[in-house]
């Protein structure tokens, strides 16, 4: 890093990461939940599943928003000494910090299909839709801002996460163009990257 700047990452990256992971985990527990006919039966735990699908998926693409917005409006423009991190390194670095959280997640959905089928996979897959419907959003903000919107790496918490938490007291800003990531945190196309 050159002397001044500062490592910053893709705000939408770092609410991205965890969306694919929770995801298939979650996927993977509500099909090997469906084969277990549970206490309560296949048929409540499916339903019950499918409604904490749709409640979490709300709860966790809804909530921040207000300081999301607050951050987002007060971006200051990322300087020339500032190193903009690449993609799949953010995408790891949350990741590797919050593996252990994933593990757990998993074990306990899997566990939790001996009382609910399904239920416990459906919920963490419903918290990986919801960060990706958040990560949706910040792109749209990005978008209609035409700016990327970045946070300071030495701000993010020690797993590698919360752009939005107490430590994070702006947000940077550059153009579209910027790093290797479409507006949403997405992998750009490869022939925008030429």
């Amino acid at each position: 890093m050159t002397r001044g700047g500062q490592g910053l990452a893709r705000v939408a990256v770092v609410v991205r990461a965890g969306a694919a992971p929770l995801w298939w985990l979650g996927v993977f527990a509500a099909g090997i939940g469906a084969l277990v006919p549970g206490l309560t039966g296949r048929r409540i735990g499916v339903l019950a599943g499918a409604a904490l699908f749709l409640v979490t998926a709300a709860v966790v693409g809804g909530v921040r928003r207000k300081r999301y917005g607050e951050l987002t409006r007060g971006a200051v423009r990322a300087g020339k000494q500032d190193v903009l991190q690449d993609r799949r390194v953010t995408v790891r670095n949350w990741r590797r910090g919050h593996r252990w959280w994933l593990v757990l997640g998993f074990l306990a959905a899997l566990g939790s299909a001996f009382v609910v089928p399904a239920a416990g996979g459906l919920l963490l897959a419903g918290a990986g839709a919801g960060l990706r419907l958040k990560a949706g959003w910040i792109g749209r903000a990005e978008q209609s801002g035409d700016a990327l919107l970045w946070v300071r790496v030495d701000w993010l918490s020690g797993r590698g996460g919360a752009p939005g938490g107490k430590r994070v007291k702006a947000y940077r800003s550059t153009g579209v163009a910027a790093g290797d990531a479409a507006p949403g945190g997405g992998r750009r196309p490869v022939a925008a990257r030429v």
